[in-house]
């Protein structure tokens, strides 16, 4: 169960699917769990924003006046920072990178079990927490630098040699991971915990798809090399091959 002292997280739901909805309020509400249900893109966004934020969102792909994809990069955009656990019938690597890119932390493909659905909505919140403790207020973590590349973590601004780097939301949740680690060797079940979340279920070869992409944006052919794959076991992120 979630809630501490009383305390009971609040979960909007955003889908149309009355059946759905009705079912997850209820398996929700007995989970401990606070609950507002949206049935469409534009109220979703509305109450996305509204006070008190909700402390979990669960959004499904297809909304009778947006798509889901739409409606998380205005969430994003517009400063919503809430975890968002999309329901898709979607389950192609490519359709989860497109929602992945658009900011969500996690998706379930329907048809789904409540029980995977609760597990992942407690990871999510756990890791939520778990961020908001640490805090990116501390002056030790503000501004993260490895050789010339460098991240604020307060603005997500990311640059090497001066030059400023545009990211997608988990192309720089992945590059600010391998940065903390940097100068160690990061196996590939640990990077997907910390950047996916421990209960994440999806194909690891997601990874690679972010590592390329990291790749693309951060090597240039004038400076030295950063991002360095550790055959069998994983990633390294430092100044030297060696």
């Amino acid at each position: 169960m979630p809630q501490e002292s009383g305390y009971r997280p609040r979960v909007l739901v955003v889908d149309d699917e009355r059946r759905l909805t009705d079912l997850l309020r209820l398996e929700l509400d007995v989970e401990g769990y606070e609950v507002d249900i949206a049935d469409d893109g534009a109220s979703g966004l509305i109450r996305s924003r509204s006070e008190p934020e909700p402390d979990l969102i669960i959004l499904d792909w297809n909304l009778p006046d947006f798509s889901g994809i739409d409606i998380c990069q205005r969430m994003r955009t517009g400063g919503v920072h809430t975890p968002i656990l999309m329901l898709t019938g979607h389950d192609d690597v490519h359709d989860r990178v497109t929602a992945l890119d658009a900011g969500v932390d996690d998706y379930l493909v329907k048809p789904f079990s409540i029980d995977e659905l609760m597990a992942r909505l407690r990871a999510m919140h756990r890791r939520a927490e778990t961020f908001s403790c640490k805090g990116d207020t501390g002056s030790k973590d503000v501004r993260l630098q490895v050789a010339d590349l460098s991240m604020d973590t307060r603005t997500r601004d990311v640059s090497r040699a001066g030059r400023a780097i545009q990211l997608s939301v988990k192309e720089y949740d992945l590059l600010n991971f391998l940065m903390r680690g940097a100068g160690r060797v990061l196996e590939r079940q640990e990077i997907m915990r910390g950047v996916w979340g421990e209960n994440f279920f999806g194909d690891d070869n997601l990874l690679d798809v972010y590592i390329r992409y990291l790749r693309q944006k951060i090597e240039q052919q004038d400076l030295p090399t950063l991002i360095h794959t550790v055959r069998g076991v994983g990633f390294i992120l430092r100044t030297t091959s060696d």
